[in-house]
């Protein structure tokens, strides 16, 4: 379990000490601020104030109330971009239930997969209550239909908005300690865990993130990241609304639109914070033309972070000089190495100073494990530093064994703070598997130096493609179904695509008929079949499919399929990619 560290922000003299009673004191500070400008795809942008935030956000709470959901409830809210997700959220929160963000059903995932993971998420966090729109009313009873712990379907339709007179008291009982929000976390197929995040944890990543940003009231977040990942929940929601901070919120589908309304946002609204996971650096400097940029001026962007993937210095580099005759300038470049279970941010870098980028051979990283200057002759990676991190959150490196590891060696990260998750919800097994003596081993691998953070890959295999988590073993068996591969010979491997700026998913599989040349007809009749399976199954567009004879996939020393070997063993064979 986490080990217990003294709390520093909400209980302090005059401080609020709940999430609810923040919201309540904000609201009765500066009740006409606008705090939360909606932006939409042909309509017109809606601006928030926080008393109608606070208003709206009391009549999903009574809905609750009224439905019988009692404080400490799991609601989970199926709603698109716009006003009702922040009222729900806020209601739930302000009702003392536990409030979880899951993503809309979306062209990408058939409605059968979809259903599935949403049965999935409830059988394991039981919900109470499920709030989603009219039309969306058949398809979340599909799901829900087998869970006896859904007593409520609420639809935004039925929530009765109070008089803007009515007093408004946060329930009461509600301690700095008690879980306030799930995360779960994004992944290809089904539930992964619910990350669940105290008042007290949330206070204090707040508080220690807004000085690593050097927050300051002439600061406007802009962001279109989704509120069910942890960077658009807590960067490009809480983190604003909870600081009176002002937010301009686009639609994460408006964005893969229309990448340019993020930048026309930030020159109208003079933006000077905004997210970005590193894929998305390509996407903005290849996609949005200069007829999108007539009278854009970007010189308020004082921070555009890095977060959330791999990060690369080409990305970078491709943004800088897109947009630097628009006002961007090379020190608004930064970078932010985060994750759900400590609310987000781990480090924080490019604020104080440039980006540290660190030259090390390639060589010595794959092989020997070691950031090390490169040798004559040997390739060089140009490794950009996540930061430093930031206050009251510690960082070592460990072996496997869990002993610390010289600077510069590479292992796996490890951190401990004061804002860390309470536990994953209702799985108590996990959460101890997460800990080795009070420290949570995060399953990424890095290296340290100079005091800085730098992040390599992923211990566990983990692939992210634009932003978004994509468990392998999940891709296996949708690519094992198919007729044609042996069962269990199936590799699922992410490789970087310097062009995208993200990962693409490599699938090896070897073929059951020992005779069939992996070239001939049939066999690419066989990888297509993988492609559609894994494109119907999954979010991920799947394009690279390796048909291999029996005995190609290496094996670990126990008979598994070594991701990681096999990776390595493509990429030594492949024309299409490099490091």
């Amino acid at each position: 379990m986490p080990a217990q560290i003294e709390p520093t922000f909400p209980t302090q003299a005059g401080q609020a000490a709940t999430v609810a009673q923040r919201l309540l004191d904000l609201a009765k500070q500066a009740p006409e601020k606008v705090i939360l400008r909606l932006l939409f795809n042909q309509a017109p942008d809606q601006p928030i104030t926080y008393a109608e935030l606070l208003q709206r956000s009391n009549g999903y709470a009574q809905a609750l109330a009224g439905a019988g959901i009692q404080p400490g409830e799991v609601v989970i809210l199926i709603l698109q971009h716009g006003a009702d997700l922040a009222y729900a959220f806020f209601g739930a929160i302000l009702h003392g239930a536990i409030p979880s963000i899951m993503p809309f059903l979306t062209e990408k995932l058939s409605p059968e997969q979809y259903r599935r993971s949403l049965a999935a998420l409830f059988e394991i966090c039981a919900p109470a209550a499920v709030i989603t729109y009219p039309e969306f009313e058949s398809e979340v009873r599909q799901a829900i239909s087998p869970h006896a712990s859904i007593r409520t379907l609420l639809l935004s339709s039925q929530i009765a908005w109070p008089a803007e007179a009515a007093e408004i008291t946060p329930t009461k009982g509600i301690q700095p300690a008690d879980i306030v929000l799930l995360q779960h976390s994004s992944g290809t197929t089904g539930l992964q865990k619910g990350v669940a995040l105290s008042h007290q944890a949330v206070f204090n990543q707040l508080e220690s993130y807004s000085r690593a940003l050097h927050l300051a009231p002439a600061d406007v977040i802009v962001s279109w990241l989704p509120l069910y990942h942890d960077m658009g929940l807590i960067a490009g929601f809480l983190l604003p609304i909870l600081s009176s901070i002002p937010l301009v919120l686009l639609s994460p589908f408006d964005w893969v639109r229309a990448p340019y309304r993020m930048l026309q946002a930030i020159s109208q609204y003079q933006g000077t914070l905004a997210w970005l996971p590193n894929f998305a650096y390509n996407f903005c400097a290849q996609k949005i033309r200069p007829r999108d940029l007539e009278g854009v001026d970007l010189s308020s962007w004082r921070a555009v972070i890095n977060c959330s993937e791999p990060m690369y210095y080409r990305s970078h580099q491709l943004f800088l000089e897109r947009f630097a005759p628009y006002g961007f300038r090379a020190s608004a470049l930064a970078t932010c190495y985060a994750m759900a279970e400590n609310v987000f941010a781990v480090t924080q870098g490019g604020i104080d100073a440039p980006v540290t980028i660190d030259p090390v051979s390639q060589r010595g990283l794959l092989i020997d494990r070691l950031a090390r200057p490169p040798q004559p002759g040997e390739d060089v990676i140009s490794m950009l530093s996540v930061g430093r991190p930031i206050d009251n959150t510690r960082v070592r490196i460990l072996d496997e064994h869990h002993h610390d590891l010289a600077e510069r060696s590479l292992g796996e990260i490890a951190l401990h703070s004061d804002c860390m998750l309470t536990g994953y919800y209702k799985r108590p097994d996990l959460t101890k598997k997460a800990f080795a003596g009070g420290w949570y081993l995060t399953g990424d691998l890095g290296y340290m130096a100079d005091g800085e953070v730098y992040v390599t890959g992923r211990k566990k295999d983990l692939i992210i493609v634009g932003g978004k988590n994509v468990y392998p073993q999940d891709l296996e068996g949708l690519a094992s179904e198919v007729a044609g591969i042996h069962p269990g010979r199936v590799a699922a491997f992410g490789v970087p695509n310097p062009d995208t700026g993200t990962e693409d998913v490599v699938i090896a599989a070897e073929l059951e008929d020992q005779n069939l040349d992996p070239e001939d007809p049939a066999a690419q009749a066989i990888a297509d079949e993988i492609r559609q399976r894994v494109t119907r199954g999954s979010d991920v567009v799947l394009r690279y499919v390796k048909l291999v004879r029996r005995g190609w996939l290496l094996k670990t020393s126990s008979g598994k399929v070594a991701r990681s070997a096999n990776r390595e063993k493509y990429l030594s064979e492949s024309d299409n990619f490099s490091l």
